[in-house]
């Protein structure tokens, strides 16, 4: 068994379900302690942070990855136990495969192996791991990052292992992410009969005509390599469970995923200026994920694409489609953050998992990238 899978499977051993930490950083740490890095353990809440470092100065490369995984769901839906990994017919399975504990192994092997090739090397080379990405992503990266800037650490590129890639390992390049905003709508009216609705006011009929322009209007063009802006309403609630009663009030939640255009305070002011217009009675509470990043052409982006395309034998796609990550918290230090890891066509979900090879592939291809930036 190669260093890499051996890791990725202790690490999958071990239930980390967020927001627990299941003792991943404690294992990590030892190992990248006993390679000549600096370990910093930061419990925030019930979250669990490691910063581990080797060297001194600028440039500071950060590897980027989380130790938390999703619910595995119904174990009986499992062909195998989701924390007890096993491989078939070259497959790796169980919970955090490919999201993302064979990127945080490949992170560590890599590290170990740089640093040994390279023990005076330029530069900062940085591991920061989470136990708070899967979750509400409070006391993780988000808080870290506040953490840093009061203390003014520099990051200049940061690599998040997130499964980026979409058929075979390498093919994309994520150099950017879009914003994310939610919000829950909650419209006020008065609860009636059907039958005398000149006594009641409807919530639904009222916000009809503005949910009608939020879901048609066309924010914007795109931004660059970025897609249009996207509001998407996710869940609509009103009434009783009767139907001869006219509901008191309407709640509806939507999400906008919004590219550098726009950030969320603007967002915000626009949408509350359309409900406003409509005449509706509302509470609007929003939720801020993070703002949209975008890293230009440079140092990072430009080795990234070189070690990608040996490994491929062609240049990856470069994409900021996707969710979101934790690079968003990066991303204000001042960094330029990509993203680089294994096929995601299987995470969250039942089975998941990562091919054997891609899996023992990933190291060399973190080393040749760190080599490219800090020897």
């Amino acid at each position: 068994m190669s260093a890499v899978l051996d890791l990725t499977c202790e690490l999958i051993a071990r239930p980390s379900v967020t927001p627990d930490d299941a003792g991943c950083q404690a294992l990590l740490s030892a190992r990248l302690q006993q390679a000549g890095f600096q370990c910093e353990h930061l419990r925030l809440g019930e979250v669990d942070n490691l910063w581990a470092t080797h060297g001194s100065g600028a440039l500071v490369l950060v590897l980027l990855g989380h130790t938390d995984v999703v619910p595995p769901g119904p174990r009986e839906a499992w062909q195998s136990d989701p924390f007890t990994p096993e491989i078939r017919d070259g497959v790796l399975y169980g919970r955090g495969t490919a999201d993302m504990k064979g990127s945080v192994a490949a992170f560590v092997i890599a590290a170990e192996q740089f640093v040994a090739a390279h023990p005076d090397h330029a530069g900062t080379l940085a591991v920061l791991l989470t136990s708070d990405e899967e979750g509400d992503a409070i006391d993780g990266v988000r808080h870290v990052a506040r953490l840093f800037s009061e203390r003014g650490q520099r990051i200049d590129w940061c690599i998040t292992g997130e499964p980026s890639s979409t058929a075979t390992l390498g093919d994309l390049l994520r150099v950017g992410r879009r914003g994310s905003l939610s919000a829950k709508l909650r419209v006020q009216g008065v609860q009636g009969h059907v039958a005398y609705p000149d006594k009641a006011r409807n919530p639904i009929h009222q916000a009809a005509p503005a949910l009608a322009e939020l879901s048609a209007r066309r924010w914007d063009e795109g931004y660059e390599s970025f897609p249009p802006t996207s509001l998407q309403i996710s869940n609509i609630h009103a009434g009783t469970g009767a139907n001869n009663v006219i509901p008191g009030e309407l709640e509806v939640d939507f999400n906008i995923r919004y590219n550098p255009h726009w950030d969320a305070p603007k967002l915000e002011a626009e949408i509350s200026a359309l409900l406003d217009r409509h005449g509706l009675q509302y509470t609007l509470k929003w939720h801020r994920s993070g703002e949209p990043f975008y890293t230009p052409e440079g140092p990072l982006r430009a080795a990234a694409r070189a070690v990608l395309a040996e490994h491929i034998g062609r240049a990856p796609e470069e994409s900021t489609g996707g969710g979101t990550s934790d690079a968003r918290f990066i991303a204000p230090l001042g960094a330029q953050c990509i993203e680089v890891g294994p096929v995601n066509a299987s995470i969250h979900q039942v089975d998941e998992n990562v091919r054997v090879d891609e899996l023992e592939a990933l190291p060399g291809l973190y080393q040749r990238l760190v080599e490219r930036l800090l020897a």
